[in-house]
């Protein structure tokens, strides 16, 4: 009986030990080869490193994992099986790195798609060649050079191009950069700066920041920036980072009339945040977004993802899919297509060489891998209104900015999205100027103004002593105004009242600098332009007479024929040219004609001397004239 048991045990032993071979062989083939599983598919390792930690890691590890199945689920024929080796780089760069050279040296991988933080493009590039492995990076831009490193991401230039047209359509001249102080940041810069440069765009100024900024240094940052004259800020940073940057920027006044925000594709999901107060600090802001065009597979996909990962990650900062997450799903199917067609492991020549001829029409658009980047399908122009965004408008390379909903003909090109379509932070629908005059009670412009009873229809001043504001109307007040609205930037004054004064008084008033200029009525005389500068006239007068009036008279233009000189010069040079006239007639008898054609030459002589005679004495009469001027 105990022999029985022993023998039973023996048995079990020798079935568990075989078990556990069986076991530690398939894992040793599938960590080593990962040719076959139990259905005899071959198996594709393929790495995935991402920040597991970040919405964006999250959101787009999602999506491949959704991408493996909606693609499998329809080719059921297929014998190879993309299976995933995931590696969370907490977003360090370094251990990101690490992560690329454990799936390439102990996972036998043989594709990598990540990671979304910012590599060396040169390490990651030489890992990639080194081991005939393809690379799809969301943040490392790729190169020509190394064939294998992919940028699934749209092309800095691209963005830059977009952004100098956005700002070239509004004749901004002058922007300031800030962004994120790392490697992705600088690379931009360069991109943006010849876009610029193209179109005679300056970057007044740069501003670093640090992911780990705190509250203070983003405060301080703020501050200086403020103390330029630029309004026109761009923004390049993570999303989380611009959350407490616009939020500094609303505290102190700098999301209000006045200003330009404008958003990269990589802050642009700030606008949709789901913090409230995050939302309404960015309002009337503007960014740039990857276009992806509308279809039924995206609408399945949105659903889906919504339903089983945006409800279980409620604190993601978008409630959207982002785009790299949309362009992750593509690359999957993209190598899932490629892999069958090589259908042999470990070829990655092979495989490199499917990837660069597939073309398809994926969630995120056209598919199509050109130059080691993702075609790209252009911009939408997004703007932050109320509790969400507006499309108002769409950027290409070919056809540049070109409006949303245009009002004439759908085909049209815009040089700009139009005043109407944009709200500007502060509720407003006038474009920003781009520049603008820091305004303090200390230093804005004190412009003087006469209050007088006569001539209102030029200026017409009235104060208000309980308020302590004066207010202008009148012609010369609408010219005013419209010359400062033609200004490009923005200019603060304030309007003083005078009464009981002069012209020359308030002339007299600017020379002293007790006030910086005067508008009005007031005539430009010789001895008041030795203290002051004029504009120029801005009545069309022409050349003309001036005479004082004291009454109306209808007859007023027959005035020069009651002067005594003139009759006695017109007489007088009658009597002349009579005795010319008749002296050439009696010189050539032969000529003379009869009595009344003589005559009748005599007479249109000496109406076209009296007319002469006229025309010529009259300026010498407006000369007498005079007019009081003011």
């Amino acid at each position: 009986m105990v022999h029985i048991e022993q023998n039973k045990i023996s048995l079990c032993l020798l079935i568990l030990s075989c078990f556990l071979n069986h076991a530690l062989c398939a894992h040793s083939i599938s960590s080593q080869n990962q040719n076959i599983n139990i259905n005899n598919d071959i198996l594709i390792g393929v790495g995935i490193i991402l920040n597991m930690e970040s919405p964006m890691g999250k959101a787009i590890h999602s999506c491949i994992t959704m991408a493996i199945s909606d693609f499998y689920a329809l080719r059921h024929s297929y014998k190879t099986r993309i299976v995933i080796h995931t590696r969370d780089s907490e977003g360090d760069p370094d251990k990101a790195l690490s992560s690329v050279y454990n799936l390439l040296k102990k996972a036998k991988v043989q594709a990598i798609i990540g990671p979304e933080t910012h590599l060396p493009s040169k390490l990651l590039s030489l890992a990639a060649d080194k081991a005939a492995v393809p690379i799809f990076s969301f943040a490392s831009p790729s190169s020509r050079e190394h064939p294998y490193l992919f940028q699934i991401k749209q092309d800095e230039s691209s963005m830059a191009k977009s952004i100098a047209a956005l700002v070239k359509s509004y004749n901004w001249m002058n922007v300031i950069f800030v962004h994120e102080d790392n490697d992705d940041g600088t690379e931009i810069l360069k991109y943006l700066a010849g876009s610029f440069q193209e179109k005679n765009i300056r970057i007044s100024y740069r501003s670093s920041i640090s992911a780990s900024a705190t509250y203070d240094s983003i405060t301080q940052d703020l501050r200086k920036i403020m103390t330029f004259h630029t309004a026109v800020i761009i923004i390049h940073v993570s999303p989380a980072l611009a959350s407490s940057l616009i939020l500094n920027a609303k505290r102190l006044g700098m999301v209000s009339e006045g200003y330009a925000w404008i958003l990269t594709e990589k802050t642009v999901d700030l606008l949709r945040s789901t913090n409230f107060t995050v939302i309404e600090s960015s309002q009337g802001a503007l960014g740039f977004r990857s276009y992806v065009p509308p279809s039924d597979r995206l609408h399945s996909l949105t659903t889906k993802w919504h339903n089983f990962f945006y409800r279980n990650n409620f604190t993601s900062i978008t409630k959207e899919v982002p785009v790299p997450a949309l362009w992750a799903y593509d690359t999957i199917w993209a190598l899932a297509e490629s892999v069958e067609k090589v259908g042999v492991p470990h070829n990655g020549s092979m495989l490199l060489h499917e990837v660069l001829k597939i073309r398809f029409k994926g969630i995120s658009g056209d598919f199509k891998l050109s130059e080691g980047k993702v075609l790209s399908n252009g911009y939408e122009i997004m703007n932050a209104v109320d509790n969400g965004e507006r499309r108002v408008g769409y950027w290409t390379l070919s056809e540049g900015i070109r409006r949303a909903h245009p009002h004439i003909n759908i085909d049209r090109l815009y040089p700009s999205l139009g005043s109407e379509a944009v709200v500007w932070p502060g509720g407003s629908t006038t474009t920003p100027k781009g520049w603008v005059l820091r305004a303090t009670p200390s230093n804005r412009l004190k412009i003087g103004v006469l209050k007088t009873k006569n001539f209102r229809y030029f200026m017409d001043v009235e104060h208000d002593v309980k308020k302590n504001v004066t207010t202008a109307t009148g012609f010369s007040m609408d010219v005013f105004n419209t010359c400062i609205r033609a200004l490009p930037y923005e200019v603060p004054y304030t309007f003083i009242s005078f009464e009981n004064c002069t012209y020359d008084d308030l002339v007299q008033k600017v020379y002293n600098e007790e006030i910086d200029a005067v508008v009005g009525d007031s005539t430009i005389l010789a001895n008041r332009s030795e203290y002051v500068d004029f504009t120029a006239t801005y009545t069309d007068l022409g050349v003309g007479t001036l005479a004082r009036i004291k009454k109306k008279d209808i007859w007023f233009f027959l005035r020069p024929l009651m002067d005594i000189y003139l009759w006695l010069v017109a007489i007088g040079s009658l009597i002349f040219n009579g005795f010319i006239v008749w002296a050439i007639e009696r010189m050539n008898p032969d000529s003379n004609g009869s009595t009344t054609q003589q005559n009748g030459r005599l007479l249109s002589g000496w109406t076209f001397l009296l007319t002469i005679l006229f025309v010529q004495s009259s300026p010498s009469f407006s000369l007498r004239c005079f007019y009081s001027l003011k």
